[in-house]
């Protein structure tokens, strides 16, 4: 099969690579453009782990190819911070322990933006129902639920 390059942006920043037409985007951000943060758990879109944002809509990375990032914004962990500054749900995820190992947490992070972008005001079941596609096996959701509202007061109050 002939190789395809694709022109998109990623975190903001012009990108371009080669990829085979059946390489998933999860792999090109990993293995193409060094950008790690989003992980594979399953490889079949049930965990989350993969989570990114194509045009501003959350997908599982594992799920999309990497051709359809053609023209597209990609959004992934690595742009959540600004700088040396913590998006507020990284810092309140750090502040409250809402994270162990640390497979899941790029992926519920992006998810968690992803949400407040739309309803900067979830209930905790929006935010549980949202969270549903990102499996976490260590830290348990009450903690990660309760950083997701502490963060969104603040970036409400901000």
């Amino acid at each position: 099969m002939k190789n395809l390059h694709v022109t998109t942006t990623i975190n903001g920043d012009a990108a371009e690579f080669v990829c085979e037409p059946d390489e998933t985007l999860l792999d090109a951000l990993r293995n193409r453009l060094g950008l790690t943060g989003a992980k594979e758990g399953c490889g079949t879109g049930d965990c989350g782990a993969c989570s990114v944002t194509l045009n501003g809509r959350l997908v599982c990375s594992c799920l999309v190819l990497a051709a359809e990032a053609e023209g597209a914004e990609v959004a992934t962990i690595e742009g959540m911070a600004d700088g040396d500054q913590l998006h507020p749900l990284q810092r309140v995820f750090i502040e409250k322990a809402a994270l162990q190992c640390g497979v899941c947490t790029p992926g519920i992070l992006v998810a968690a933006k992803a949400l407040l972008e739309k309803n900067p005001d979830p209930s905790e079941s929006e935010i549980r129902y949202w969270l549903a596609g990102n499996l976490c096996r260590c830290t348990g959701y009450d903690k990660i639920i309760r950083a997701v509202q502490d963060a969104a007061a603040e970036m409400r109050s901000a």
